[in-house]
C-alpha cells in the first residue's frame, strides 16, 4: 500500500510539472514555426485555428494533454481528502477538475482563423471562459477550505492563483495587452497546478 501511494504521489507531482511544460513547449515551438506570429499581439489559440499549419499538433500538446494532466492532479487531490474533510475542499477540487477539463476542451473546439468570434469559435470561447471562472472559483473555495483547517500558506497560494486568473482574464484589458494578459493567466494557472501537484495531500 505504501508503495502504491508513493507511486501515485510521484505521478501526481510529475503530471503537475509536465502540464505546464507541454503547454510552454507547444506555444514556443509552434509560435516560432508560424511566419508572422507574434506572442505580444496574437492569442494563444490562433496557433490551433482551423487551416493553420500544425494546428492539430498544437491543440493536442497545448490544450488536450495539459488539461488531462491537470485533471489527473485534481482527481488525485480530491480522492485523497479524508472522509470528514471540509466540503469547501471537496468543492474546490471538483471545480479544479472542471477547469482542467474545460482547458482540454479548448483543443477539441478550435477557432476559425477567418472568423474567431463566430461559429465553432464561440464554443472555444465558452470553454476558455469556463476554464477561467472554474479556476478562479476553485482558488477561492480551496483558500477558504484551507483556512478552516489552519493552512494559511496554502490558503494564500490558492487564493492568489485564483485571483490572478480572474484578474488577468477579465480585469487587465485596460492595463495589459490582451495577448500578454492571457499568457500570464495561463502561466499563473500552470504554476498553481505544479504547486498543488507537489504539495502533500494531508489537507488543503
Amino acid at each position: 500500500m505504501a508503495t502504491l501511494y508513493a507511486g501515485r504521489a510521484s505521478a501526481r507531482r510529475w503530471a503537475g510539472l509536465a502540464a505546464g511544460a507541454s503547454f510552454a513547449a507547444a506555444l514556443a515551438g509552434c509560435g516560432a514555426a508560424l511566419d508572422g506570429y507574434a506572442h505580444a499581439h496574437w492569442p494563444v489559440a490562433l496557433l490551433g485555428a482551423a487551416g493553420v499549419p500544425r494546428a492539430g499538433a498544437f491543440n493536442l500538446a497545448a490544450f488536450v494533454v495539459p488539461g488531462v494532466l491537470a485533471a489527473f492532479v485534481a482527481l488525485c487531490r480530491r480522492g485523497a481528502l479524508a472522509p470528514g474533510a471540509s466540503r469547501l475542499l471537496g468543492l474546490g477540487w471538483t471545480l479544479a477538475l472542471l477547469a482542467a477539463l474545460a482547458f482540454a476542451a479548448q483543443g477539441l473546439l478550435p477557432l476559425d482563423a477567418a472568423a474567431p468570434d463566430a461559429g465553432p469559435g464561440r464554443l472555444h470561447g465558452v470553454a476558455w471562459a469556463l476554464w477561467g471562472l472554474a479556476a478562479a472559483a476553485a482558488g477561492l473555495a480551496l483558500a477558504l477550505g484551507s483556512l478552516r483547517v489552519r493552512r494559511p500558506g496554502r490558503a494564500l497560494g490558492h487564493g492568489a492563483a485564483g485571483g490572478l486568473v480572474f484578474a488577468l482574464g477579465w480585469l487587465a484589458g485596460d492595463v495589459l495587452a490582451p495577448a500578454l494578459a492571457q499568457r500570464l493567466a495561463f502561466a499563473a494557472w500552470f504554476a498553481w497546478v505544479a504547486w498543488v501537484g507537489w504539495n502533500p495531500v494531508d489537507a488543503g
